[in-house]
């Protein structure tokens, strides 16, 4: 029978074990060995059972059992060190609170999803994984984050596979009682609302959950509300779910309900108040209008309460192609704001124009959250090295007149939180090195370029550790196997084979991850031959685990997803080859450490970091990749393999996958199994050894989230603090004016003559020759322009490339024609073709970039017919 009602029936317990409650609550349990070590021993059966999780397997522990535990002096002094220790780490001083520096008060993360803990099922793939270590390295270093997102409470999907290999979506509905996670309530015990203004005159109204995440707050927003209709109900239903105006309506609750939510979370806690605002991805952009509206009721014009929230807002994007982007048609975005809806005294014109495609090229009906985060923020990023520069050019539309190179987009290459994703088996072999404290912050705090102690772990134990891992690995796959087939619709007697699925002496070859096309999870299958004989060769075998969910919307990767299943199941290759469905984080705590290789064999340069293969390379697996998001910018040989890609132009994607799975399988078989097989005089495999070696040493120190978030801190929240301070009311209007008279102006600035005192077009390394520019500003003054001399080794097109600029000086008063002279030296310090040109960028204190406002002047063709061309 069905019940009529469901309730959480929470256990009342002892008085002397009611610190396990708050250690419950916190999810730094998700990443502190001694914390779930703890609840492990309160009933490891019950344990088990909950899948790790303290709040379910509280709610499951026998009375009895609690009123023993009541009475275990030894389990109660176990339970007072470690509640204590999580007291210190929650209030004493770490990185942040030492730091000298000017620092925000508050930073407040914005992101659509957040992969904290298995426990907390908030999460698609890596953007989610992505904010949750952001958070708990922020938590790590003391940094004051609080985090906000929406609670979904179907999560995202789970998945498993029909008898014939297809994908399956099944959506568990997640009860807020029994999850990590606490209503934010008023004084008055009340729970705590935000609310947004509907077309029609109807309301969203949603509540707030709290997760706290070691020292960091996370604010979940939640419609499934009383008070709202069924269909304002379902808005916060699933990750990535629902039409278009399903996720306008979830952007906008979490963007505008988001901003109202910190405000609440800091009035009723005393929380210091954000200076700076963290959008991770385009979704939250409407948080910007949100603190626009706030500084309009406060007296600002639309204008001025423009520039002061660019100036403390952070803009991180994630995708390396527009079709990753949220766009709305521009009549649904302007139906949600207005007098008859959200935001009701912003002119919903100057909302719309914020997320216009207007450079060429663009979708003139479309609004684009990503443009609008970039237009709503001062400071933007990409999240690696490549990725930067491949934003820099997808936006550069943008920023007019401008090389990709200038677009004022930087990059702060991802990391990921080792305490979560490194093993307990290789933390213990580090403590056992340089002793616990250390190797904790080592990994937390970070800092250091090299992690040379690993140099001093002896062969055999590094050898014993990876072998330890890689036979956890092979139960772990048993059982998952096991449990899928059972799915399948297959009976206990049908799966014998499982037994001897994997072996725990051959290399083992990881591959997990979503699977959208670009990402090629068959890439491995492109000669099936090839690969069987891979996997079954006598002397080298190779085993492969796989796993990965497609978007439910998305057959093209349920095919790919089907195709796998289907070469996996084959009975010659099904002891070597395995799918593992419903990959999430629990799983990928046990894959990542026990496999030898991680594969990744994106279309470069489509994967903006991807950081899977960091969390293997802190568990001492190798990587095999194609050079594209992070391991372009680390590859060394020393800790891995780079798949050679053939991303020529006009190359048919075909013959690119053929030319690049070649590359994999000569890889595999003349390089990697080879390694790993090959045993030195003392029986062990003494270059595949050093491999390890060489990526804990040198890149573990560099993949760490701590690293990150520091980054973050001291290259762009300082900076957006700074400038969030500066802004004061008069300044905002002074800026705003000031912009809006450059624009208004800047037709009348031009570049009308240059000269130099080059006489030829030849000349020496290290001369200096002498620039004299006249330039019109129109209606503006010296002071609103900075005119610069641009130079560089050319090409054949005189594109110059690595450009240096340097400024010139105004030289006396405007002529009789109103025109002004500047000169300047040009210093010829590379040898070549060498060219150079003059342009002029607005020039103001305040301004983050010369750049910032998408305009520059440069010599028109008479001018540079009198200019000529150098060193050619």
């Amino acid at each position: 029978m069905k019940a009529i009602r469901r309730f959480t029936v929470r256990p009342v317990l002892p008085e002397p074990l009611r610190p396990l409650n708050d250690l419950a609550r916190n999810l730094r349990w998700s990443w502190h060995t001694e914390t779930r070590d703890l609840f492990q021993s309160v009933d490891p059966e019950h344990w088990t059972a909950s899948g790790g999780d303290p709040v379910r397997l509280l709610g499951s522990v026998p009375p009895a059992r609690l009123a023993e535990l009541a009475e275990d002096r030894r389990f109660l002094r176990r339970l007072t060190a470690v509640a204590d220790d999580l007291h210190d780490y929650v209030t004493g001083e770490r990185w942040y609170q030492t730091h000298t520096g000017e620092l925000p008060a508050a930073v407040a993360y914005f992101s659509p999803e957040f992969g904290v803990t298995a426990a907390l099922p908030q999460y698609s793939g890596g953007l989610g994984i992505l904010a949750g270590d952001h958070l708990k390295a922020a938590s790590d270093l003391g940094v004051p984050l609080i985090g906000v997102g929406l609670l979904y409470r179907h999560g995202y999907f789970r998945q498993s596979l029909s008898r014939d290999g297809w994908q399956q979506e099944h959506y568990p509905v997640l009860d807020p009682n029994e999850l990590p996670v606490a209503l934010l309530r008023e004084a008055d015990g009340t729970p705590a609302q935000v609310s947004l203004a509907l077309p029609g005159g109807k309301q969203l109204h949603a509540r707030i959950w709290l997760a706290q995440v070691g020292r960091v707050p996370l604010l979940m927003l939640d419609s499934d509300v009383e008070e709202n209709d069924l269909g304002e109900r379902g808005v916060t239903d699933r990750l990535y779910g629902g039409g278009s105006e399903h996720r306008l309506l979830q952007e906008m609750l979490l963007g505008i309900g988001g901003v109202r939510a910190v405000r609440t979370y800091c009035r009723l806690t005393g929380h210091a108040g954000p200076e700076v605002f963290h959008t991770n991805e385009g979704h939250a952009g409407f948080l910007g209008l949100e603190r626009i509206a706030e500084l309009c009721d406060q007296g600002l014009d639309f204008d001025a309460g423009l520039e002061a929230v660019r100036a403390g807002t952070v803009f991180t994007t994630h995708t390396p192609v527009p079709a990753g982007i949220d766009r709305f048609d521009r009549e649904l975005v302007a139906r949600h704001f207005g007098p008859d809806a959200e935001l009701p005294r912003m002119d919903v014109g100057r909302i719309l124009a914020l997320g216009m495609e207007t450079y060429p090229g663009g979708e003139p009906n479309l609004f684009n959250m990503a443009v609008m985060g970039l237009r709503l923020a001062q400071r933007a990023n990409g999240v690696s090295l490549l990725h930067g520069q491949v934003s820099r050019e997808m936006f550069s539309g943008l920023w007019p007149g401008f090389d990709p190179e200038e677009v004022p987009i930087t990059s702060v290459t991802n990391g990921v939180h080792a305490p979560t994703w490194v093993a307990p088996e290789v933390f213990r072999l580090g403590a056992r090195q340089i002793g616990a404290q250390r190797t904790e912050d080592a990994l937390t705090v970070g800092g250091s370029d090299r992690w040379d102690a690993v140099g001093d772990i002896p062969d055999q134990d590094v050898w014993d550790l990876r072998r330890s891992l890689r036979e956890q690995l092979v139960v772990e796959v048993r059982d998952r196997l096991r449990a899928s087939w059972r799915q399948r619709g297959a009976g206990t007697a049908e799966l014998g084979w499982i037994d001897g699925v994997l072996d725990p002496d051959v290399l083992t070859i990881g591959f997990a991850r979503r699977v959208p096309s670009y990402k090629r999870l068959t890439l491995m299958l492109r000669d099936r031959d090839r690969l069987m004989d891979l996997l079954l060769h006598p002397e080298r075998p190779i085993q492969i685990v796989v796993a990965g969910k497609a978007h439910p919307a998305d057959d093209g990767g349920k095919r790919l997803v089907q195709e796998l299943v289907r070469f996996a199941d084959d009975p010659r290759v099904r002891h070597r080859i395995v799918f593992l469905p419903d990959y999430g984080m629990a799983m990928a705590q046990k894959l990542y450490p026990g496999c030898d290789i991680w594969l990744n064999n994106p279309l470069r340069p489509l994967e903006a970091c991807g950081t899977s293969g960091m969390k293997a390379a802190l568990n001492g697996c190798l990587n095999l990749s194609v050079l594209d998001g992070w391991w372009d910018e680390w590859f060394q040989p020393d800790f891995g393999w780079a798949i050679p890609t053939a991303d020529g132009v006009g190359t048919d994607p075909d013959r690119r996958d053929d030319i690049e799975a070649d590359a994999l399988y000569e890889l595999l078989e003349q390089r990697v199994t080879p390694r790993f097989y090959e045993h030195g005089q003392g029986g062990l495999p003494d270059r595949w050894i050093e491999m390890v070696r060489q990526t804990l040493t040198l890149l573990g120190p560099k993949v760490l989230a701590g690293r990150m978030v520091r980054e973050y801190v001291e290259r762009l929240y300082a900076p957006a603090a700074h400038a969030h301070r500066t802004m004061t009311p008069d300044v905002a209007r002074e800026l705003a004016e000031w912009k809006s008279r450059v624009r208004s102006e800047w037709h009348g600035v031009t570049v009308d003559h240059v000269e130099t005192t080059a006489a030829t077009t030849t000349a020496e390394l290290g001369t200096t020759l002498g620039l004299r520019v006249h330039v019109g500003l129109g209606a503006l003054g010296p002071d609103d322009v900075e005119i610069q001399a641009v130079s560089g080794r050319v090409d054949e097109e005189d594109r110059i490339a690595d450009a240096a600029t340097v400024p010139l000086k105004s030289v006396g008063g405007p002529d009789p024609e109103g025109r002004w002279v500047y000169e300047g030296p040009l210093s010829l310090d590379r040898t070549g073709p060498f060219g150079y040109t003059v342009r002029i960028l607005p020039s103001h204190r305040l301004l983050a970039s010369g750049a910032e406002l998408g305009v520059v002047a440069v010599p028109s063709e008479d001018a540079v017919e009198e200019a000529g061309v150098l060193m050619r």
